[in-house]
């Protein structure tokens, strides 16, 4: 059959084979804690670009050094990250996969030393340290750091740029009522509190011309806080300012338990898909080809952001292929395997 899962996809000149990304996992194997690329990073996406990912997006990257969510994360603060980028990024379009990185900042939930920011005072747990409140140079700081970390990913080669407004994290916290109690220009409304993701948009904007994604919690599980309705009003502004697509996940701004089963978040993608008409990405227990050709062709989202199903089976892109009964061309070396 004709596959929607095996069909380009092309955004601002980029061109996917397929519908599938690799979704954004840390793998704490900077262990130098300077945030460098490592040879781990190397066979753990390279060996998926050989089973024909699409588009393989690196995990958060941190933008500061104190935005890291661990010590061991990968970094884009500083010049000297841009070879491994650079090298990383050479290797993967080698096996014809388009490449993305994932600018982070942790906010509050940053568990490196000394102190962590937030805009707001409040701790995510009883276990975690209470982040200092952001003052406004303190969020121009970090604007200019996202805008930097943009050059760098720029300069390294990589095709999409990822914004990390999602799982509690510093855009996050920004954007959600429940860990954003400022009474300044970046909090109370819901305009001020898209503030600072705003000016985020904007100033990479004024120096990347490629494709934008951000990934958003279009859920905070919680009586008082955002839904997918909300998040439509938050892309709409997004799709505005010039985001080309929502990567669509859940949670994690404050703790909460979350009722998870195949393809949760996937009506969460397909809310913000038409209400904010906008491209939207599915990701979230998404482990077969079944599943992801019917999000496709019901129209509920554009890509597929495969994790953890990546991680079991680093050619799932083949796994799929032949559940759906489509061939793929295999890498010349694998031909008489696949």
């Amino acid at each position: 059959m004709k596959s929607a899962l095996f069909s380009p996809y092309t955004v601002k000149g980029v061109t996917l084979k397929n519908r599938i990304v690799m979704s954004p996992m840390c793998m704490y194997s900077s262990h130098n804690e300077d945030g460098q690329v490592e040879d781990w990073h190397m066979t753990h996406y390279v060996s998926r670009a050989v089973g024909q990912v699409g588009l393989i997006m690196v995990e958060a990257t941190a933008v500061q050094p104190q935005g890291r969510i661990s010590a061991q994360d990968l970094g884009i603060w500083s010049d000297e990250h841009v070879a491994g980028f650079k090298e990383l990024n050479r290797q993967l379009k080698a096996h014809g996969s388009a490449t993305a990185i994932q600018l982070a900042h942790a906010g509050r939930k940053a568990t490196v030393e000394g102190d962590i920011y937030a805009p707001s005072a409040l701790a995510f747990n009883d276990k975690m340290k209470t982040p200092v409140a952001m003052t406004q140079e303190d969020i121009k700081e970090t604007v200019e750091a996202f805008v930097a970390g943009a050059i760098r990913a720029k300069e390294a080669g990589f095709d999409i740029i990822e914004l990390h407004g999602a799982h509690g994290y510093l855009i996050n916290e920004f954007l959600s009522p429940l860990t954003n109690k400022r009474e300044d220009a970046y909090g109370g409304s819901t305009e001020n509190r898209y503030r600072f993701l705003r000016e985020i948009i904007e100033a990479v904007k004024a120096v990347w011309s490629g494709p934008l994604f951000v990934r958003v919690s279009a859920n905070d599980y919680h009586p008082e806080g955002l839904n997918a309705e909300d998040y439509v009003t938050y892309a709409s502004w997004m799709k505005e300012q010039g985001v080309d697509l929502v990567d669509v996940s859940s949670g994690a701004v404050v703790p909460a338990p979350i009722d998870v089963y195949p393809g949760y978040q996937v009506g969460f993608a397909e809310t913000i898909k038409s209400g904010a008409g906008i491209d939207t990405g599915a990701v979230g227990l998404i482990t077969s080809g079944l599943q992801a050709e019917e999000i496709l062709r019901n129209g509920r989202a554009d890509l597929i952001f495969v994790a953890r199903e990546l991680l079991r089976d680093p050619y799932w892109p083949r796994t799929a292929a032949k559940e759906l009964g489509v061939e793929i061309e295999a890498p010349k070396q694998y031909e008489r395997g696949w």
